[in-house]
């Protein structure tokens, strides 16, 4: 029980709301995407800039409390929400400034992709950012950030030139290459588990504003025949080239044929980075490609390709996720993948890989906090349902597929897809890097008042 005067006080002295247990709103602002996530705050600070973060850190070392630290909350694990602690919520501090000529970013961390990519497409500038527009940038970064622009411009963490941090201590500091570069180097692909990261400074590429984007969705019945041939375009595919493969249900609604409706489909999404002109030759071999439900290959804005993936994982409903990485798809991986998605469960499930290589190989494994630079995908499954009482069916079912995955795949994870239960995976998370981040974690936050998210333990 905290002193209500103290309360008092925190409440005078950010500029943002605390919103406390029995406000009218408390349930909202503690709710997050993952409807499985159900914690109970005592308070949550929604700060409006690093002098509100500076001083609800203070208040909660100096009164003993857990803290946990929210920006886009677009996350399954939900270790943006604690339970009997501090929220330090982020979500509101949402600005973004682009320098077109120095061509960076300057990002709140509270700011959505779709908040960065408004911003930069103004001037046909972008970074590298996930592929759905209400991911946090935060998150994303910290963990490393894979997206369509990757194999071009590197990941989200390699394009992160600087940032702003308030550390355990209550101290803002500016990281950079030349500043606390060591955590710099952390916040890298490290995780948020140093300080907390105020505001992003990203280095921008010219993209679009229209870029050559494939959509294009097959039957199950034709999945293996895709699947094969998706691994030997993606060998051949540019830097420029980014191809996923999802397994999704396919959308009720027009222009997806009715019988197709609510079953199993396998979609192939490519962008190409560079001119539409040579996007068009590139993407070329699946203008042809098997007898698709629907194919869209054409020009689009970046902004709309990066919100396609939007409405098909709601906010509120259930998801839990698992992750490897492959240095190949195998004959046995594609076989595993048709079996078991042939007829998976759950109405929001999706699944499929990410395409690596290109500039996020070409990074020293050591450079940044990031180790996996010999993957050529990242396979990820995100299962997704509706009614709790499928819980223990949804959650056995991917954890049998991930098992059933994981003698073909390589020892690593990718931390941005860990979930409630992966604490056990830090080491192949962060592979031999794992030591370093353990002294940067010594250095700035000794007494582990970062804890929740992917715990850095001394």
């Amino acid at each position: 029980m905290l002193d209500q005067t103290a309360v008092e006080q925190l409440i005078s002295a950010i500029r943002g709301r605390l919103i406390l247990p029995g406000d009218e709103d408390y349930n909202d602002a503690r709710s997050i995407w993952n409807g499985m996530v159900d914690k109970k705050p005592a308070m949550i600070a929604q700060c409006t800039g690093a002098a509100d973060v500076i001083t609800a850190v203070n208040f909660a070392r100096e009164n003993s409390l857990k803290v946990s630290v929210r920006g886009g909350g677009h996350n399954a694990a939900g270790s943006a929400i604690c339970d009997d602690g501090l929220v330090i919520d982020l979500s509101q501090m949402k600005e973004v400034t682009v320098d077109p000529n120095a061509k960076l970013a300057y990002v709140s961390a509270g700011a959505t992709l779709g908040d960065m990519d408004h911003e930069t497409q103004a001037f046909g500038l972008a970074t590298t950012g996930g592929v759905d527009s209400r991911t946090g940038v935060a998150g994303l970064t910290l963990g490393g950030g894979i997206g369509y622009l990757a194999r071009t411009y590197g990941l989200s963490a390699d394009n992160l030139v600087a940032a702003d941090v308030v550390t355990a201590n209550g101290e803002l500091i500016h990281v950079s290459e030349e500043e606390h570069s060591d955590l710099l180097w952390a916040l890298r692909g490290g995780g948020g588990n140093f300080g907390i990261v105020t505001q992003f400074v990203f280095q921008l590429h010219e993209v679009g504003p229209e870029v050559q984007v494939a959509q294009v969705f097959y039957p199950m019945d034709q999945a293996k025949e895709i699947l094969h041939f998706y691994r030997d375009f993606s060998d051949q595919a540019p830097d420029e080239l980014s191809c996923y493969v999802m397994i999704v249900r396919t959308p009720p609604v027009p222009p997806f044929p009715e019988m197709y409706h609510g079953k199993p489909a396998l979609a192939l999404a490519a962008c190409y980075s560079g001119s539409v002109e040579e996007g068009k030759k590139a993407i070329a071999p699946l203008q042809n490609l098997g007898e698709p439900i629907l194919k869209v290959i054409t020009p689009m804005p970046y902004k709309i390709l990066q919100s396609s993936n939007d409405a098909g994982t709601p906010d509120g409903y259930r998801y839990y996720f698992k992750s490897q990485f492959m240095s190949e798809l195998s004959d046995e991986v594609i076989h595993l993948t048709v079996e078991y998605a042939k007829d998976f469960p759950g109405e929001l499930t999706m699944l499929g890989f990410e395409p690596m290589g290109g500039a996020i190989n070409r990074v020293p494994k050591e450079a940044t906090a990031f180790p996996h630079r010999d993957a050529k995908y990242n396979f990820g499954l995100f299962s997704g349902w509706i009614d709790p009482k499928d819980d223990d069916k949804m959650l056995a079912w991917s954890r049998d597929f991930h098992q059933a995955m994981q003698p073909y795949t390589m020892s690593g994870v990718y931390s941005n897809y860990l979930d409630h239960d992966d604490e056990n995976r830090l080491r192949a998370a962060f592979g031999d890097n794992l030591e370093r981040l353990r002294e940067v974690k010594a250095k700035y936050d000794p007494s582990n008042f970062f804890s929740p998210s992917k715990n850095i333990k001394l």
